[in-house]
């Protein structure tokens, strides 16, 4: 990181020959809004509309940097790390007693802090506190510019503050925030399960935890600092997109009271002509139905806007397709693509491809994701089992075919009152030949699962047996999982469709999951008899570390399956 420090010489010659872009016209204080959150804080969401709103309300002088820091944000279950290394000392210094809590230029509003002498606020007073600072006269000016070359990667932000008064103190402290938005994200309480569009996100504090000196603070002083940064491909394994990129810089008395702000998203250098990226594929449920319609992120890395293009995708390697798209992405913008339903052959395992012509750069031309076949039962007696926790009034289901209509569905439940779980009765069903999405929601955002108030759960059956994997109860808001009704199925195919072991490729340890007692045996590719043994129903782990590296088959024989397959040893 460099530093570029005008000197004060620079004044002698006053401004009017300088290149500068700050306002040296007096205004009032701009608001700078740190509201400090985490994935599984239910009330969060809540907090994130009020300080939009506040934003909307102001969009040129209310500016947000959404710090996620304490235990809501602390990652579990593969959710992403959207922490920083800043905002533990930033929340800490706020006095915050609970989340979601926000300060509002970390200044003391009188009767609206969460503790005495605090600069943290409940979401309540986050409005009165922000009316307040827009009210209120300033006596210096901040101005941010940035640029991102889009092939080093390299950011370069000027920041310039001009004093329209005198500051009360002789040094003031310069804070250069870099944000991130539009990052999709499991969000308790947010009743969007793992689609929830994080904003304002902080990803970095270019001028260190607390910001850098201003040694000039006098009426008529003007200050230019530039920095330079190499942004990296991801912060915590969340990857970075440049698009979406903002800044915020705001000068500190010490550093707490915030002075002022303002904001600015950088402009590109660096971009070729003419280049299309596949940015993602989203993610296919199990599936059991044989048409579908795969849907993708189409970005616009060139400097040219993206109007047209021919698509090219195929499911399982059958015959490509090609879908004509028109539409307008401007440079480093992206839009969602949903492509036409295909007829295709559904297999255990299936693959879906997605290419776009070749343009400036190839290496971003192209995508594959995976899919797996739904399980599925030959039974058409379904029971669905509920479990509920203390809160049983959050909890409702449904049961819905392939065309979205609802078959089934039940709650919300009545409240224990008291720590506890309740079984409800059970919900019996004959379902035809079909596709099933079975969906359970918590209308508080914390599941079913807690072991402060009981651990509940759910339960799909098929003709009393439970269908693999549609069980659960701890998630967030909602929880869906698909399985099929096929009468065709014969009693041994069903029971194949059961059987589950993983790692596959394994460094030597494996789970089997069994529907019932089988014999398992595993054998080189010349037939050779390497392993045997029994396993009861349900999950065990054998070791076969003793085994060499290579490729064996593993075959399953019960009263009702017989089932060979390949296992990968590394």
């Amino acid at each position: 990181m460099r530093k570029i420090l005008l000197s004060a010489f620079l004044l002698s010659f006053g401004l009017m020959n300088a290149q500068t872009f700050v306002s040296t016209t007096p205004q009032n204080k701009k608001v700078i809004l740190e509201e400090f959150t985490g994935v599984n804080c239910v009330f969060c969401p809540q907090g994130h509309v009020i300080a939009n709103n506040i934003k909307n309300a102001n969009p040129d002088n209310v500016f947000l940097i959404n710090i996620h820091v304490g235990n809501f944000a602390t990652p579990s279950g593969g959710q992403p790390d959207f922490r920083t290394s800043f905002g533990t000392a930033i929340a800490n210094q706020s006095g915050l007693t609970g989340y979601p809590a926000g300060t509002v230029n970390r200044t003391v509003f009188s009767g609206l802090s969460m503790s005495a002498g605090g600069t943290a606020m409940g979401r309540g007073n986050w409005t009165n506190a922000a009316n307040q600072i827009l009210g209120q006269s300033s006596y210096l000016n901040v101005a941010v510019q940035g640029q991102i070359n889009a092939q080093t990667n390299q950011l370069t932000v000027t920041v310039e503050t001009y004093y329209t008064g005198n500051s009360p103190v002789g040094t003031n402290k310069l804070n250069v925030a870099l944000l991130q938005n539009n990052t999709f994200g499991p969000q308790t309480g947010g009743n969007m399960g793992n689609n929830y569009n994080h904003m304002h996100r902080l990803v970095h504090m270019l001028t260190g935890q607390w910001g850098t000196d201003i040694t000039t603070t006098t009426a008529g002083s003007f200050n230019s600092q530039t920095f330079t940064y190499t942004i990296p491909a991801a912060y915590n394994g969340v990857p970075v997109e440049i698009g979406e990129l903002e800044l915020v810089a705001f000068v500190t008395e010490t550093q707490q009271r915030i002075v002022s702000g303002n904001g600015a998203k950088p402009t590109y250098t660096g971009l070729t002509a003419n280049d299309a990226k596949v940015k993602s594929i989203d993610a296919i449920d199990q599936q059991c139905v044989t048409t579908l319609g795969p849907k993708f992120t189409l970005q616009n890395m060139g400097q040219n806007n993206l109007t047209n293009l021919p698509i090219t995708y195929s499911i399982n390697g059958s015959t490509p397709q090609i879908f004509n798209w028109t539409g307008s992405i401007t440079p480093l913008s992206s839009t969602q693509v949903t492509l036409p339903a295909v007829s295709y052959s559904l297999q255990a395992n299936n693959s879906v491809e997605i290419s776009i012509p070749g343009d400036d750069n190839n290496t971003n031309n192209s995508g594959t994701t995976s899919f797996t076949k739904a399980i599925e039962t030959q039974f058409t007696n379904i029971t669905v089992k509920i479990t509920t926790d203390q809160y049983g009034s959050e909890t409702t289901w449904n049961i819905k075919n392939s065309n979205g209509t609802t078959v089934a569905s039940g709650g919300p439940y009545q409240d224990l009152g008291a720590a506890g779980t309740t079984a409800q009765p059970d919900v019996n069903l004959t379902l035809p030949n079909e596709c099933y999405t079975f969906t359970i929601n918590d209308s508080f955002g914390d599941g079913m699962f807690s072991s402060a108030y009981g651990f509940g759960g759910y339960q799909v059956l098929a003709n009393g047996t439970l269908i693999s994997g549609i069980n659960g109860g701890n998630f967030t808001s909602v929880d869906t999982r698909k399985f099929g009704v096929n009468t065709n199925l014969g009693v041994e195919d069903f029971a194949n469709e059961l059987v589950k072991f993983y790692p596959n490729p394994s460094n030597g340890l494996i789970t089997i999951s069994l529907p019932q007692i089988a014999k398992i045996t595993i054998s080189d590719l010349s037939g050779k008899v390497v392993y045997t043994s029994t396993l009861n129903d349900g999950e065990s782990t054998i070791n076969l570390n003793n085994l060499s590296s290579g490729i064996y088959l593993i075959n399953f024989v019960g009263d009702s399956l017989n089932k060979t397959d390949k296992i990968i040893l590394k």
